[in-house]
């Protein structure tokens, strides 16, 4: 029954089973299968004739299989096989069983049987009331079967519960477990074992055979998964680091390859502000993120090169990266990387000072600029003002001196402007972003300097000919006053005169006033001529003023004999003429009336007189 279960557990796998030991191995088909499933080698190929000969010829084959493999058959031939006889049959099987399920077992040096029963002390051992000596009554109480599949599986058996006093109980709930959970067939009969008083060796060795091959076939397969396992784990981080190389490397270049056009990138800044931010954000990137890559470079070609040793000493084929990822490829981005920092630098370093040095000249032109600015303010309007239409002579000689020494000022500034002009060609030349505003402020200033120039050169040419006009008019007003006074005496001393009280007592007197009279009255016309002149000096002089838009103060400096007052004397001499020829004439008339009176009083006196005479003798 044992054998007949042992040789079950494996023929199941090939998918038969046989029914009867004895006489299920009689052709030798099952016998060959058997060997070749616990070998898991192939036999040759079997007879499939039904006579004798050909049984006889399978059953030696699977002798002689056994035979090769170490094994004495002792008196068992395939004619008693083949006839069924079932101890030679049994003894075949237990040969078998020895050789394939017993004697490959080896535990601290020992082998076969003593290492079967060596490996059932040392599970057992921390069991309470387990003590296995031998394959016969040390497993009677079924603790033992319980206590192995317990060591193993702990979740399949409830140790504790087992009682020593219940062997029937124990071994069937042992060999049920067995069955169940560890596909180990049940080979024996609890029964059996309790009411023998020796169980049979050779079915207890048999039985627990299957808990070694089970359990240590588990342990093997556990041995070889963790192989298997650290083969794959091996195969598995090598993977990894497959992976982890491309991703590593894709990373690596796809950083490069965005980092490069930054770094490449050459476009100006406007300010030194935002150019000393890119210095700060370049630092940034040699402090902060580019360490982190250097280490990722290093790391790289670590992880290349131990993953290429790794794969030698696992016989693997050298790892290929994908295209564009091997190392020299990275290398030469990195190197391309290094190029573009190292230009990077230096063109940042150049756009600063020449950003500086825009700054300096951008503030140097702003100040003297605004300098100029402040200077020109009101200039302008102070060289288009006409103060000069309503100066006199003396006031547009300060002018003009006034004026002259503004041209010094101009012409001092005249440096400074081109100054101005200079800085912001050279502000232009260095391409200063706000260059459009420094060109329309400078073109301001040259546009304005050139109105000051103008309104300048104007404002003396004014000036100039308002003094040559000023002084023509002052000689004017010199020469008027000079014969304006005599002539004002003249009418004043005619003016007395011909008001003049005059008392005369012969006629001879008064004719000599008229001839007096009359000779001043001719003079009259030279005199009107005179003063006709006079006057014509003084309307030049007006006419010139008025003609230039001067505007004279009124008054002649020189004299204050005005026209009006030439004029009115002038009328009053006229209106005075006539009265004193009236005065004169009447005077004239009345000395002749007493001429006449005083004739004839001397002839009545020379008659007269005698005859008084004669009297008073």
């Amino acid at each position: 029954q044992t054998f007949t279960a042992w040789c079950n557990s494996h023929l199941r796998k090939a998918g038969t089973q046989i029914e009867n030991i004895d006489e299920d191995f009689r052709d030798g088909l099952k016998l060959m299968l058997l060997l070749e499933v616990i070998s898991g080698e192939r036999l040759p190929k079997p007879e499939r004739g039904k006579m004798r000969v050909h049984k006889i010829n399978n059953v030696n084959k699977a002798l002689d299989f056994i035979a090769s493999k170490g094994v004495k058959l002792v008196s068992i031939g395939a004619e008693e096989i083949v006839d069924g006889n079932a101890k030679m049959t049994l003894g075949m099987i237990w040969t078998i069983i020895l050789r394939f399920a017993i004697q490959d077992i080896s535990v601290e040096e020992t082998s076969a049987k003593e290492g079967l029963l060596l490996w059932c002390q040392r599970k057992t051992a921390p069991y309470k009331n387990v003590n296995v000596q031998n394959f016969h009554i040390s497993w009677k109480d079924g603790l033992a079967f319980n206590a192995l599949i317990h060591r193993h599986r702990p979740e399949l058996i409830e140790y504790d519960k087992l009682r020593k006093d219940d062997p029937v109980t124990n071994l069937n709930n042992a060999f049920e477990v067995a069955e169940k959970y560890l596909d180990i067939p049940k080979m024996l009969d609890a029964e059996d074992i309790v009411n023998t008083a020796r169980p049979d060796e050779k079915a207890i060795m048999t039985y627990v055979s299957s808990f070694y091959h089970a359990f240590s076939g588990a342990q093997k397969a556990e041995t070889a998964a963790n192989r298997i396992c650290k083969v794959l784990a091996v195969n598995q981080e090598n993977e990894h680091l497959m992976e982890d190389y491309e991703k590593l490397a894709s990373d690596l270049l796809e950083w490069i390859r965005r980092t490069i056009p930054w770094l490449e990138d050459r476009s100006p800044q406007k300010t030194i502000q935002e150019m000393q931010q890119k210095l700060e954000d370049f630092r940034d990137y040699r402090r902060v993120h580019k360490p982190p890559k250097v280490q990722e470079k290093c790391q790289l070609e670590i992880n290349f090169n131990t993953l290429q040793t790794k794969l030698r000493l696992s016989n693997r084929p050298a790892f290929m990266p994908s295209e564009g990822k091997m190392v020299s490829d990275i290398n030469n981005g990195w190197q391309h990387l290094e190029q573009a920092e190292k230009g990077y630098e230096e063109w940042l370093l150049n756009e600063i000072r020449r950003l500086e040095r825009l700054d300096h000249l951008a503030e140097k032109f702003r100040q003297k600029a605004s300098i100029h600015e402040a200077w020109t303010e009101g200039k302008e309007a102070m060289l288009k003002q006409k103060d000069y239409e309503t100066a006199t002579l003396s006031d547009i000689k300060a002018l003009i001196r006034k004026h002259e020494a503004f041209e010094s000022d101009l012409a001092a500034h005249q440096d400074r402007v081109e100054q101005i002009a200079a800085i912001a060609q050279e502000l232009n030349e260095l391409d200063y972003y706000d260059s459009p505003s420094v060109n329309a402020r400078c073109q301001k200033i040259c546009d304005q300097w050139d109105v000051l120039g103008s309104l300048t050169h104007s404002r003396r040419e004014a000036l100039e000919k308002t003094e040559k006009q000023l002084e023509t008019i002052d000689e004017l007003h010199l020469e008027y006053a000079k014969r304006a006074a005599p002539f004002n005496n003249w009418m004043e001393s005619a003016m007395e005169d011909l008001q003049d009280m005059f008392i005369v007592h012969t006629i001879e007197e008064i004719e000599g006033l008229i001839a007096a009279h009359d000779q001043f009255k001719s003079t009259l016309p030279d005199a009107d001529k005179e003063r006709e002149a006079i006057l014509g000096i003084q309307r030049e002089a007006q006419r010139i003023a008025d003609f230039n838009s001067i505007k004279l103060s009124g008054n002649n400096p020189y004299t204050s004999v005005t026209p009006q007052i030439i004029n009115s004397k002038w009328e009053r001499v006229q209106q005075l003429v006539p009265k004193r020829d009236h005065a004169l004439l009447d005077e004239q008339s009345k000395q002749q009336s007493n001429e006449h009176l005083r004739r004839q009083f001397a002839s009545q006196a020379n008659i007269v007189g005698p005859w008084i005479q004669t009297k008073m003798e």
